[in-house]
């Protein structure tokens, strides 16, 4: 019999919704939600031992803390501790989701895939195409799931089918509904490339526009959101993708292709000094910018506007990352963080600059 440890979000937990998606990380043993459901089709050949959840807005920056949890469950024993510190207690996979099209849970479930897959269990993700979240898994299998929450069941009956794939150790393929990143291999081809170049061209001619053997990154349509009713009683924060950052660029964040974003405090400036801040943007000449570092950063014109009334208030903390050549898959997974420590965070709007 096969031992699985299951992680879901708070709201499939049963524990809340967005009043609950700060909540860290929590053991419980045995299936929850639609671990039930899974369990079920999974059959008595495997069990699902464990079920760890934990809220959307904290999950994905504390995946560390998950597979301790993880790592703690002791099959025989319930909850144990795995003292030479690898994987441990029995568990032979790890399932996550589905999360469907949900960005943070999607983001989350990625990421605790993949460091299972890196702890060195078995470990599979389930999200839908269009997940935000998708890229963060690597290489790490992911199967897709419906676009919302009501096609829970044909999701659960896809993940079932892979978790068993992957437990008698057979490779996950599109047939099994996997999506996202594929291992490159080399194959032979059934046929030479002048060939399959004129039967791509026959395909195209006939009307399948879809047809490739080099599939093209998807780039979303994003529907701005709606206007804030009234800016006069909102907390608005600054965020840039401009690169500013203190003179000395103490998180080391990278001029181009960023990997991540910082966060500095602003709470106690009503200005920014020439000399103290500047610009390690690595796409366009940046002497404008540091002799002024307001045109990347306009906290001045937003400390005026909160004493005219016209808004609330600022953030005490603005955000940063640098937009020259950054990953389509970074820019999705900044968006997510940002707009979920915003939320937390009290903040109603935003205003991005960007270059």
């Amino acid at each position: 019999m096969a031992n699985i440890v299951h992680y879901i979000n708070q709201f499939f937990a049963g524990v809340g919704g967005e009043d609950s998606a700060g909540s860290g990380p929590t053991l419980v043993m045995g299936p929850v939600g639609p671990g039930r459901r899974l369990a079920e089709l999974l059959g008595p050949e495997h069990e699902i031992v464990a079920t760890v959840w934990c809220g959307d807005d904290v999950a994905s920056g504390i995946v560390p803390a998950i597979i301790d949890l993880i790592r703690s469950v002791d099959v025989d024993g319930g909850v144990g501790s795995d003292v030479d510190g690898g994987v441990g207690g029995g568990v032979d996979l790890v399932a996550a989701g589905p999360a469907f099209t949900s960005g943070r849970y999607g983001l989350a479930c990625a990421r605790v895939a993949a460091a299972a897959h890196d702890a060195g269990w078995l470990a599979v993700a389930s999200m839908h195409e269009d997940n935000p979240g998708l890229d963060e898994a690597g290489a790490t299998p992911v199967v897709a799931s419906g676009e919302v929450a009501r096609r829970m069941a044909p999701s659960l009956d896809r993940l079932a089918g892979a978790v068993t794939k992957l437990l008698r150790h057979e490779p996950l393929t599109a047939a099994d509904g996997r999506i996202g990143k594929l291992a490159r291999l080399t194959v032979m081809a059934d046929a030479r490339a002048a060939e399959r170049a004129v039967d791509l061209a026959l395909v195209r001619l006939a009307g399948d526009h879809t047809a490739t053997e080099i599939p093209l990154p998807r780039f979303d349509q994003v529907t701005p959101a709606a206007p804030v009713e009234d800016l006069t009683t909102a907390m608005v924060a600054l965020v840039t993708e401009g690169g500013l950052v203190p003179d000395d660029n103490p998180g080391a964040l990278e001029s181009a292709r960023a990997t991540r974003w910082l966060r500095y405090p602003i709470g106690n400036l009503d200005a920014l000094m020439a000399g103290e801040w500047r610009s390690i943007h690595g796409g366009f000449s940046t002497a404008y910018a540091n002799d002024d570092p307001h045109r990347i950063l306009p906290l001045d014109v937003g400390r005026q506007l909160v004493a005219d009334g016209a808004v609330g208030s600022l953030f005490a903390e603005y955000f940063v990352t640098t937009g020259n050549g950054t990953s389509v898959a970074n820019a999705r997974r900044f968006g997510i963080e940002w707009a979920a420590d915003l939320r937390h965070s009290g903040a109603r709007a935003a205003i991005l600059t960007a270059t």
